[in-house]
C-alpha cells in the first residue's frame, strides 16, 4: 500500500510531477483542488470569492481526510493545504509527504505566465510578484519542511524535465519506504 502526498507552493509542479509520478509508479492520481471543484461544482477561486477562505480550508480538510483513506495513490495538494488544521500531521501519518522545493525566482517565472488563472496573482508582476511569493513562502515553509522528503523541483522546466525528476523522486520514495 502506498500513499504519496506532494506539497509545495503554487507553481512548484505538484500537478505536473504528480501525474508523471503516478503513471511511472502505476498509482492512481488525485489533485485535491480538482477533487473539491468536482465535489462542490465550483472553481476554487469562486469558493474563495463567495464563501471565503475559512470555508474553503474546511472543505480542504474534509477532502484530505477522505483521500487519506485511498490506497495506492499520488495526491497533489493545494499550496495552502499543509498550513491549516493539522493537515501535515494527517498526511505524514497516512503516507509519504514530499515537499517540492522551488526557488522564489523560478516560481515567479513559472507563475508570471499563469497570473490570469490565479486570482491572488492577477495584479502582480516582476519584483512585486517575487516579493509576494517570498513573503508567503516564508510563512508556509515551516509547514512544508515537515515533509518526509524535501525534493528540489527547480530544474523541472529547464534542465531535465518532469520525467527525469519523477524518476529521481520515485527512487527516493522507494528508498525511504523500504
Amino acid at each position: 500500500m502506498m500513499r504519496i502526498f506532494l506539497i509545495g507552493y503554487m507553481g512548484a509542479g505538484k500537478t505536473t510531477l504528480g501525474k508523471v509520478l503516478s503513471r511511472r509508479m502505476n498509482l492512481s492520481y488525485i489533485d485535491t483542488d480538482h477533487f473539491i471543484e468536482n465535489r462542490y461544482r465550483k472553481k476554487v477561486g469562486e469558493i474563495f470569492a463567495t464563501e471565503g477562505e475559512a470555508r474553503f480550508r474546511d472543505m480542504e480538510r474534509r477532502i484530505l481526510r477522505e483521500v487519506s483513506e485511498i490506497e495506492n495513490v499520488v495526491v497533489s495538494t493545494g499550496g495552502g493545504l499543509p498550513c491549516y488544521h493539522g493537515n501535515m500531521e494527517i498526511m505524514n501519518d497516512a503516507g509519504t509527504t514530499v515537499y517540492l522545493q522551488v526557488s522564489v525566482e523560478e516560481l515567479a517565472a513559472r507563475l508570471q505566465a499563469s497570473r490570469t488563472v490565479r486570482p491572488v496573482l492577477q495584479n502582480r508582476s516582476g519584483d512585486e510578484l517575487a516579493d509576494f511569493i517570498r513573503e508567503s513562502l516564508d510563512r508556509r515553509r515551516p509547514f512544508y519542511e515537515q515533509a518526509g522528503i524535501c525534493f528540489n523541483a527547480d530544474p523541472m522546466y529547464t534542465e531535465c524535465g518532469a520525467e527525469a525528476l519523477a524518476e529521481k523522486l520515485e527512487l527516493l520514495i522507494y528508498n525511504q519506504t523500504k
